[in-house]
């Protein structure tokens, strides 16, 4: 395992999906056919990874409640910024560089803030992560405060790439399961999680597939970077 606090370099963009994946999109999509078309449609699901640790959460915040577009132009500035994804070296900003230069919200400058002073102190275990159940990983980041329960989802999804996290209150996910599911109206996100049930022990491909069909319908490109 890579060390919590390291700048290690991003995963190379859009790798296919592995193994492991595969299978269980075939699972899923035997268990709920409505799945089926999604690939066929949209092209194959391009496997998005973010680092583990600090940097995987840090890039979470930045996209708390803004378009994929919009934090990937935040994340690339607060990136490049020397020390800034590694804790201590993030704390030593001041908003001038946090907001003026790399372009957060004052909100969320104060939410990278507590991240890092949550892994400083040791609040924050990144190494006991994979040991913990997802319940008990999701409290685990949830905990800290200016994250909540939508970044906590996020970054085991997308950096431990665990394949049952569907994350909570995610607009782009209700929009997209009303479009592929034939809903009347967008599922609010009690129902939305409600929803998902059905597809576990999958649900992280569910999603995934989910964003993958939003973005195709609605004509944007796939954003990521690491």
């Amino acid at each position: 395992m890579a060390p919590p606090f390291s700048t290690t370099p991003p995963p190379p963009p859009f790798p296919e999906a592995p193994p492991w994946a595969r299978a269980g999109i075939a699972a899923l999509v035997a268990a709920d056919p409505r799945f089926a078309g999604v690939e066929a449609a949209a092209g194959p699901l391009a496997w998005r990874v973010r680092r583990p640790g600090f940097p995987g959460l840090l890039r979470a915040i930045c996209g708390q409640q803004i378009s994929n577009q919009a934090a990937s132009a935040i994340w690339k500035r607060l990136s490049a910024l020397p020390g800034a994804l590694e804790p201590a070296g993030l704390l030593a900003m001041d908003d001038a560089t946090l907001c003026g230069v790399a372009g957060l919200s004052r909100p969320k400058a104060a939410h990278a803030r507590s991240l890092a002073k949550a892994c400083v102190d040791g609040r924050l275990d990144f190494a006991a992560l994979p040991g913990m159940p997802d319940a008990a990983a999701l409290a685990h980041i949830a905990a800290v405060k200016g994250l909540g329960p939508w970044s906590a989802a996020i970054h085991l999804l997308f950096a431990e790439q665990r394949p049952d996290i569907f994350p909570p209150g995610d607009v782009a996910l209700a929009a997209s399961a009303a479009h592929l599911l034939g809903l009347a109206a967008r599922p609010g996100p009690k129902a939305l999680v409600i929803m998902a049930e059905q597809w576990a022990p999958w649900r992280s491909l569910a999603a995934r597939l989910l964003w993958h069909h939003w973005r195709f319908v609605t004509g944007r490109a796939v954003v990521e970077d690491g």
